[in-house]
């Protein structure tokens, strides 16, 4: 019986050194799949940055051909721009001080009368409605001459806005 007892110990040993053996193997397999998981993802982050660097220097060299003053397109962007609310205005404003173009500055002076005409409509009680109607429809009118790239004044006091406001 005690030579069962060391053939069952023997047995166990050997079964116990195996199990070390395999285990030692699935970690060195284990930490070179890691290995090439660390290489591939080093790859991916490195393909990526260079994407990420050549859309960046693309759309640099977009927005500079879009608000560079000898664009003919630099005065259209900052005149339609001028007609997006009183934040877009402001940017029109800044946009047309650093590239100065007559169109951007023509629509500037306009939607400054357009914005102005509206406040003063809407503190008259009796027309305040007709009043809006009339200054949507100048805006909408505005508007389209500046997606179309002229200078069209629009009816009634386009004219006198460009002349109010010629400092712009």
């Amino acid at each position: 019986m005690s030579e069962d007892k060391k053939d069952l110990g023997d047995k166990a040993e050997d079964a116990f050194d195996n199990a070390k053996k395999k285990a030692k193997d699935y970690a060195e397999d284990a930490k070179e799949s890691a290995k090439d998981f660390t290489e591939d993802a080093k790859e991916a982050a490195e393909d990526f940055s260079e994407n990420a660097k050549r859309a960046a220097s693309d759309f640099k060299e977009e927005t500079k051909r879009t608000f560079d003053a000898t664009n003919p397109d630099a005065g259209k962007n900052v005149a339609i721009i001028a007609h997006i609310t009183i934040i877009g205005w402001i940017v029109a404003l800044v946009m047309n001080g650093q590239n100065r173009t007559e169109i951007g500055s023509f629509y500037i002076r306009q939607v400054l009368g357009i914005g102005i005409l509206g406040l003063v409509v809407s503190w008259i009680p009796l027309i305040n409605l007709i009043g809006w109607i009339l200054v949507v429809v100048l805006w909408v009118m505005s508007l389209i001459g500046a997606i179309n790239g002229t200078e069209k004044p629009i009816f009634l006091l386009g004219t006198q806005f460009q002349e109010w406001f010629k400092s712009l």
